[in-house]
């Protein structure tokens, strides 16, 4: 079932609120997909959603080949996150892009323990994979 990214039905919105590990699926160099756990928060507001890592992850790298490649497109690297619990799944896709400055990592970090209930541990090496969000779907 599709749903409006920046218009999500309140139950949809509810579930990505709900506390659950996602999934992230990045594009490795050679188009296979590179699938990891992950804390996401969703910003439907700003058509967003947010992954913090290590700027030295595999992930991240990831995509930053896929974004250098992109580049001269427009875009940042195709990837999508994923939920579930039971019956009930979401999942959103966009175009992501490496933010290191600090203000963007740090709203990305308090959004996080917003949703997850704990602040991370500090980490010089933090980055924040910013989504921009054109797909939605799921049954919440």
């Amino acid at each position: 079932m599709s749903h409006d990214v920046l218009n999500p039905t309140p139950e949809y919105l509810a579930f990505w609120r709900e506390r659950h590990v996602c999934t992230l699926t990045t594009p490795r160099p050679d188009g296979t997909p590179h699938v990891v756990p992950v804390g996401v928060t969703y910003d439907p507001e700003a058509g967003l959603a947010r992954v913090i890592s290590n700027r030295h992850s595999k992930k991240v790298r990831n995509v930053l080949a896929a974004q250098d490649a992109q580049d001269a497109q427009g875009g940042g690297a195709r990837v999508a996150v994923c939920q579930m619990a039971g019956r009930r799944w979401a999942t959103l896709e966009g175009r992501a892009v490496i933010r290191t400055d600090e203000a963007s990592v740090a709203d990305a970090v308090a959004r996080y323990a917003e949703r997850y209930g704990r602040t991370p541990s500090p980490n010089p090496d933090r980055v924040v994979m910013e989504i921009t969000l054109d797909r939605a779907m799921g049954r919440a």
